[in-house]
């Protein structure tokens, strides 16, 4: 690896966690008038379109099953979720998120707009927007498959 190649993967790096801790800290402003965390609201989330077990939701979200369970278990207790059976596996339950869950993640829809909005504007438009999108997510998915050969190799 050429010294271009290794500094150009420690800004990405930077910049990535840099931009992990930002959305974390919106996250958690967004979230706080709906009575929830950044992380409660990540694992609601996964789930309004349609029930996952904990594994489908740890998966989708990058994080580990036990962190996803930890709040799957708060989310139920505090009557924003419930499990229902799940027909493919007996003992993995679905997480579905209540009426109150529901509730509670459109509460943050106006500042998530608004941040939505904002951040459109000072990127320079929609376009802009969706590019860098579509840019984070081939990175993430150039990672994943360098991880996967990786796997495979090793």
């Amino acid at each position: 690896m050429s010294r271009v190649q290794q500094e150009a993967l420690s800004r990405t790096a930077l910049g990535v966690f840099r931009l992990n801790g930002q959305f974390l800290a919106v996250a958690e402003k967004l979230a706080e008038p709906a009575g929830l965390t950044a992380a409660w609201w990540q694992v609601l989330g996964a789930v309004l379109p349609e029930p996952l077990p904990v594994a489908g939701i740890a998966r989708v979200m990058g994080i580990t099953r036990q962190s996803v369970q930890r709040i799957a278990d708060l989310l139920v207790r505090d009557g924003l979720a419930v499990y229902a059976p799940n027909p493919a596996h007996r003992r993995a339950k679905l997480l579905a998120p209540t009426e109150a869950g529901r509730a509670a993640i459109a509460r943050i829809g106006p500042g998530h707009a608004e941040l939505a909005a904002r951040l459109t504007a000072e990127l320079g438009g929609p376009e802009a927007f969706e590019e860098t999108v579509r840019v984070l997510e081939r990175l993430s998915a150039a990672l994943e498959a360098v991880e996967a050969e990786a796997g495979r190799e090793g």
